[in-house]
């Protein structure tokens, strides 16, 4: 069985699609460890607070932090770790993180909408949201990492747009892939 991080961006129909690795609820930050091919516990939050909404990544992508691309996918309900869920992107919380005073590394949050749902399936855009959600949002951000002992700065919010080109840039290329030994990505 291939990797999540190795399993192509697109499923048979075109549809992209994000792994989830820490659903709406959790306290426990889940990280997908691909060398045990098994979650790990990466973090717990303290009583009160808690992902918003599943949390995970875009498989083949490489982020300017070295981890897969991050997102948060808008969902009727919780998924679970490891799940595959089509997503529709909706925008970006563009972002820089740093750890105890260190330079800056971009970290940006791609926000998506679960294909399908009944609750959301009509955003087309992160401008689509209450003001108050995206605040919500941005807020949870920066207050998780400060529990981690990082910065979390916000850049812009961003539509639709500027999400598809940052997936497309953080996207493995065909060549990288086969040295990896992976198939390349759809």
């Amino acid at each position: 069985m291939p990797s999540l991080e190795r399993l192509p961006q697109t499923d048979e129909e075109g549809r992209l699609r994000a792994v989830v690795e820490t659903p709406q609820g959790s306290r426990h930050k889940l990280a997908y460890d691909p060398s045990a091919g098994a979650f790990t516990i990466k973090a717990t939050m303290p009583a009160g607070m808690s992902f918003p909404f599943d949390f995970g990544f875009f498989p083949r992508t490489r982020a300017a932090d070295g981890d897969p691309l991050d997102v948060l996918v808008l969902m009727d309900g919780p998924a679970y770790p490891g799940c595959l869920v089509p997503v529709k992107l909706l925008g970006v919380i563009e972002a820089e993180q740093s750890e105890d005073g260190g330079e800056p590394v971009r970290n940006d949050r791609l926000i998506a909408v679960a294909d399908g749902s009944t609750e959301r399936g009509d955003l087309r855009s992160v401008r689509d949201f209450e003001p108050s959600l995206v605040e919500q949002l941005e807020s949870f951000f920066v207050t998780y990492d400060r529990f981690e002992g990082k910065d979390f700065k916000i850049l812009a919010l961003r539509g639709p747009r500027r999400a598809r080109t940052l997936l497309k840039a953080a996207a493995i290329s065909p060549r990288k892939a086969r040295a990896r030994g992976e198939a390349p990505s759809k």
